[in-house]
């Protein structure tokens, strides 16, 4: 393992998040020791391999997750990757509802985010859907 990049903004955020606290700690320490550095995009903490967005942990209501870039380029073996919305169209998300959950997948977090590294690495992108005609009502 190199040496982990922390960001002292991620700490901030982290340590004043009112929900999902010790989820996003045990996320961004699985991130950290997977050798990607991090950062504060989107308002959320991101985490990079050299200068490429690779992962950003999230929370919501009902759970936090972490949202791959090019998540729909990764193989997904354990059928866990999910589209948040029909408009994504590259990112998608790991789920999680508890911290139980995140210590319990581990390994699987762990080679997610190492696929997701690689599939980086290879230079991979996403093909851009085209985006529907719009009708636009005259006044």
């Amino acid at each position: 393992m190199a040496e982990q990049k922390t960001n002292p903004k991620v700490e901030e955020y982290v340590n004043k998040a009112k929900r999902w606290q010790a989820e996003y700690k045990q996320l961004r320490a699985y991130a950290l020791d997977c050798d990607l550095s991090e950062d504060i995009k989107w308002k959320h903490p991101c985490f990079m391999y050299e200068d490429s967005n690779i992962v950003l942990a999230h929370g919501f209501k009902e759970y936090c997750a972490l949202l791959f870039m090019k998540g729909v380029l990764m193989k997904d073996p354990n059928g866990i990757l999910v589209q948040q919305t029909a408009n994504v169209q590259a990112a998608r998300q790991i789920r999680f509802k508890n911290l139980e959950e995140i210590i319990e997948m581990e390994d699987i977090i762990k080679a997610y985010i190492k696929e997701a590294v690689e599939v980086e690495k290879s230079g991979a992108q996403v093909a851009s859907k085209k985006k529907k005609n719009f009708q636009f009502q005259k006044n």
